[in-house]
């Protein structure tokens, strides 16, 4: 069974944590956990079948960190390496008892280097370090791709436009999130659902960094407002580092009694993260009878966002319209010559005078709109949290615009007839966590 038609009737089990049981086989702290499955194919067998055996549906793939970024360093291709791990997993499900559908999950995780503005890493860039995994993933026979651990939310973006416009593969993906229930990069859950949701993945959720017990007041935040399937692969508890190595503080009846509460409140993917092995994976399937998928009421609101901003749409909300040049020279200048600071500056004044959404528009006769619009949005959202809503008559510009905005947009500047709407749906449709304003 296609795994998209298994999760809409059925509780989904995913694997636990593979550095874990790495670490059991013989990695060593500092060591490549990718090139050490590929130097070790019969160990890494070993934990998939132990996986297996216990009852899980999903093989996760040694490949967390196999990006070229990491892998030139070390001499060896990503291909070699995600194509090694997805015929190791394939193995394995190949030598176990089928009586219950299985599956192996293309595993991508962070690149390890900040995107702008934070970091170096330019959004294009990541998007074709991830394009380069997604397509040997496919092309090497996984059933579905698993981003996981994402702490930017662009980066997140990045990955899965990378997956959908060069894959086919069913796509699930995970954020971690601190107990302050933000990312790293102060991504809020809800920011990512609204943001992810509509780019096409099929199924959304958390992973690592918490245990059951901290993890369920994040996990009830998400399924209460995502209309996919939420998943939810939860660490070992909180670890005490006692003589350098992590220890986990939780067991596997109090993990599945943390499992129970997951579903409960809506999710009905289940894995495990850091600090997990297979007694824990063994436990819940030992148990599934016990527990059963709920549906959950869903508040479905008309919201735009920006990483750490979430605002819900109503009447009214303030929009900030002073963010373009039609008649304000001074504004007309600055964006020939580039002087952003102005740009910036007119956009605080908005935000002081109470605005909640900064409208923009960079449209000028003797200007690459196409070019612009990007490199404006990119320097407000470097400084501002505020969401926006991006102006354009300029097709081009209002794609570029909304493919490299960090949140969920609205797309000004569109009419409603046929024509018009012919050409602006289908970018719409691709960029689905767009609202359109329609004049």
């Amino acid at each position: 069974m296609e795994i998209r038609d298994y999760i809409k009737d059925n509780i989904l089990i995913f694997d636990g944590a593979m550095g874990t049981m790495l670490q059991q086989k013989g990695l060593k702290i500092g060591e490549n956990p990718e090139v050490f499955g590929l130097k070790n194919p019969d160990k890494l067998l070993e934990i998939h079948k132990a996986y297996l055996e216990a009852g899980s549906n999903v093989l996760t793939t040694n490949t967390f960190g196999a990006n070229e970024l990491k892998l030139d360093k070390l001499g060896y291709t990503v291909e070699e390496i995600v194509d090694n791990a997805i015929c190791v997993a394939k193995k394995a499900v190949e030598e176990v008892d089928k009586s219950k559908p299985r599956y192996v999950a293309l595993d991508i995780g962070p690149i390890g280097e900040m995107l702008e503005p934070m970091g170096t890493l330019s959004f294009d860039r990541a998007y074709e370090i991830f394009k380069r995994q997604a397509i040997q993933g496919e092309k090497s026979g996984a059933n579905l791709i698993i981003i996981e651990t994402m702490m930017d939310l662009y980066e997140a973006k990045a990955a899965v436009l990378a997956v959908k416009e060069n894959t086919s593969l069913p796509l699930f993906i995970t954020m971690t999130f601190d107990e302050n229930g933000r990312s790293f990069t102060g991504c809020m859950p809800e920011s990512m659902v609204a943001t992810i949701e509509g780019l096409g993945v099929d199924a959304i959720g958390v992973n690592c960094s918490l245990g059951p017990k901290q993890l369920l007041p994040i996990v009830e935040k998400i399924a209460k407002i995502t209309s996919l399937p939420v998943i939810v692969q939860a660490n070992a508890g909180l670890p005490d580092i006692i003589d350098g190595n992590a220890i986990y503080n939780v067991k596997e009846d109090e993990f599945f009694e943390g499992v129970k509460k997951f579903i409960e409140v809506g999710a009905s993917i289940i894995g495990g993260c850091c600090g997990t092995n297979p007694k824990f994976i063994k436990k819940i399937c030992d148990n599934l009878d016990s527990i059963h998928k709920v549906n959950i009421e869903k508040t479905i609101k008309s919201v735009v966002c920006s990483p750490s901003k979430y605002l819900e749409i109503k009447s009214p909300t303030i929009i900030g319209e002073r963010l373009n040049p039609t008649g304000k020279r001074l504004l007309k200048e600055a964006l020939k010559s580039e002087s952003l600071d102005y740009v910036i500056n007119l956009a605080l004044e908005q935000i002081n005078g109470g605005a909640e959404i900064l409208n923009v528009n960079v449209g000028l006769p003797d200007i690459d709109e196409k070019r612009m619009m990007p490199k404006v949005i990119k320097e407000i959202q470097s400084i501002i949290d505020t969401p926006l809503q991006i102006d354009s008559s300029n097709i081009d510009a209002l794609e570029q615009g909304l493919r490299y905005y960090n949140g969920k947009t609205i797309a000004n500047s569109v009419n409603g007839k046929d024509e018009s709407l012919d050409v602006i749906l289908p970018i719409v449709k691709n960029m689905e966590h767009v609202w359109l304003g329609l004049h």
